[in-house]
């Protein structure tokens, strides 16, 4: 006589379907999330199409009950393209400067030993736990005393690298393994042979992640163009020029052409991130390296 035991699948079905349902109930969480992160955006999509007198009756609406582009009409008016311009000119060219600057500067702080080398990168790690807003002041002194302040320059030259570039950049180089440059140099590959043909094409993933962060931050900038332009409205960037949109403490703010003018901005950084995101991800994850 022979008997069944059915005690073990029946658990076995039991432990699948809490696993079952643990996976949709954390997708269902995700999903929730993500609408929540994404409704600011969707609501100025929407509000930028509508009238200014349907936002002032009911501002928490979303959906607009008359379509229009009033705003993006408001928008042609003002000096938009000028702005713009001066935007993607300064995000380019400060781009490809910290790329250029932030990995050689990287490489030498993760493979070069110096004298002084470890207080030079603590130093450097320093500046970054200083708050910007309390760096303004003496910026703004400094530029004046230059004789940058309304100029491209002023906007430029102090931007041409950041730390946290520097800082992305050598924790990776820290990660590549030191005997394929070793390799190299027996080929007889020089230094810089080596940071060209073998050290740059391994840190592809960094490289787009450092281009995309600082092109977002120049993008995005409002502090830096706000204490260096002071008369000359030909140098405001988008972020400034938007801001001149609120009037005079807020009295005159016109929240359609606002919600417009912020499409404006939050687009091209939105498809750059969409198509480079694995890249963006996968470099970022290199700061977090040990040393």
């Amino acid at each position: 006589m022979s008997t069944t035991t059915v005690a073990p699948n029946a658990r076995g079905s039991r432990s699948s379907g809490k696993q079952v349902f643990v996976q949709i109930l954390s997708y269902v969480l995700l999903f929730g999330l993500a609408l929540l992160f994404l409704y600011p955006f969707f609501y100025a999509l929407l509000a930028s199409f509508k009238p200014l007198p349907e936002i002032a009756a009911d501002p928490a609406k979303l959906w607009p009950e008359t379509w229009t582009l009033d705003a993006y009409k408001a928008l042609s008016t003002l000096n938009v393209p000028r702005w713009l311009a001066n935007s993607a000119v300064i995000a380019v060219i400060l781009t490809l400067s910290t790329v250029a600057f932030a990995s050689l500067a990287g490489y030498a702080l993760a493979r070069i030993r110096f004298p002084g080398s470890r207080i030079v990168f603590l130093g450097m790690l320093g500046t970054m736990m200083v708050p910007g807003i309390v760096m303004l002041i003496p910026m703004f002194l400094v530029l004046k005393f230059l004789g940058l302040v309304d100029t491209y320059g002023g906007l430029i030259l102090p931007k041409l690298v950041t730390a946290y570039g520097v800082f992305l950049m050598a924790q990776f180089f820290k990660s590549i393994p030191v005997e394929l440059e070793e390799a190299a140099r027996i080929d007889g590959a020089n230094r810089f042979q080596t940071y060209f043909r073998v050290v740059l094409p391994l840190a592809r993933a960094a490289l787009i992640a450092l281009t995309i962060a600082t092109f977002q931050g120049s993008w995005n900038e409002f502090m830096h163009p706000l204490i260096v332009i002071t008369v000359n409205q030909n140098l405001y960037t988008l972020p400034l020029g938007l801001a001149l949109l609120r009037g005079n403490m807020g009295q005159n703010l016109q929240w359609n052409v606002l919600m417009a003018g912020s499409m404006l901005t939050t687009l091209p950084m939105a498809l750059i991130f969409i198509f480079l995101q694995r890249y963006f991800i996968q470099g970022v994850s290199y700061g977090g390296v040990k040393e």
